[in-house]
């Protein structure tokens, strides 16, 4: 995971929490192009919620060890494959 690297949300995907869980999902002109609606988990919601176009990855995964019992190189996988996702779906680019 590259520590210094700053991400910023695609302002085309809209989330919203309810009931504890962040829903994540695309913009689009018509009803026609929906396809899909992302819901995330707790720690995939906090990681969500952490990239502002400001912080560092370094400092997300920082604040996810504070937060949640796990360890580095648990935070480093899951977060690895996390942005790889939400690369996959554009609702994050390199900031």
């Amino acid at each position: 995971m590259q520590e210094k690297l700053i991400l910023k949300k695609n302002p085309d995907m809209v989330s919203r929490v309810i009931d504890d869980e962040t829903i994540l999902m695309p913009l689009y002109k018509t009803s026609d192009e929906i396809n899909c609606i992302y819901a995330l988990n707790k720690v995939a919601s906090c990681v969500w919620g952490l990239i502002d176009g400001r912080r560092e990855l370094g400092e997300i995964k920082e604040e996810i060890l504070k937060v949640f019992d796990t360890t580095p190189k648990e935070v480093d996988k899951e977060m690895r494959g996390f942005l790889r996702d939400l690369k996959e779906i554009k609702a994050i680019k390199e900031g």
